[in-house]
């Protein structure tokens, strides 16, 4: 076994102690429930860990990740969990995290050829080209961000608009869909303001946070 793996063992087993001596029996109870009450949508970005991000330990927040955090009808891997987080565990908070500088928002945003990756990509290239007139405004070192940013605001929208969302506001269950985005560049997250907790919140919430998006990088 390398060195480098070796290591990795050593930090789980000095990780594992240091929560123990914390909460004694923590991973006991751990086993037997699982009971978050957020969901995190988020891009795969080694960069951005979301438990450690917002100050959460394991079983309290259940996380799916994927280049770019895209959520689209035809992902059975992102609606499976999407089901089980609002069906079977109850969440009360759906959060869809982008975040600045994300390599994925940049290969689309300039069309780069990376592998079969851009075919996934292609979901956030039609986010480019639904606001390719807003993105054309800008500075390029600011078409980036600006993206991720919509980005952000087109999946969370996606998620609103689920079929599993939609049966659960349907039956009167309490969840609330929201879009944030993470800085690289500082470590904080910041709430994009699109927030919606039934189906008639969705557009308005949506076009709130595109017309504070749009105020936002333009004047900046």
């Amino acid at each position: 076994m390398s060195q480098k793996l070796s290591d990795l063992f050593a930090n789980n087993r000095a990780w594992a102690t240091e929560i123990e001596g914390r909460q004694p029996g923590f991973f006991t109870k751990l086993l037997h429930q699982q009971t978050p009450q957020y969901l995190w949508i988020g891009c795969a970005d080694s960069r951005v860990p979301a438990n450690e991000l917002v100050g959460l330990l394991p079983g309290d927040l259940f996380v799916h990740r994927n280049v770019a955090n895209v959520v689209v009808p035809t992902d059975l891997n992102c609606l499976s969990v999407l089901q089980y987080a609002v069906d079977q565990l109850r969440v009360r908070h759906i959060m869809v995290v982008g975040h600045s500088r994300c390599g994925g928002v940049m290969a689309a945003l300039g069309n780069l050829r990376v592998g079969l990756v851009d075919n996934w990509l292609r979901h956030v290239q039609d986010v480019r080209d639904r606001h390719r007139g807003f993105l054309d405004g800008l500075s390029a070192d600011r078409r980036v961000d600006a993206l991720c940013e919509l980005n952000v605001l087109e999946q969370a929208r996606n998620v609103c608009r689920t079929t599993i969302v939609e049966d659960a506001w349907a039956r009167g269950q309490e969840v609330v869909v929201h879009g944030w985005v993470y800085g690289l560049h500082n470590g904080l997250l910041e709430d994009l303001s699109i927030t919606a907790s039934g189906p008639d919140g969705v557009e308005p919430a949506y076009e709130s946070a595109l017309a504070a998006l749009h105020r936002r990088f333009q004047d900046g």
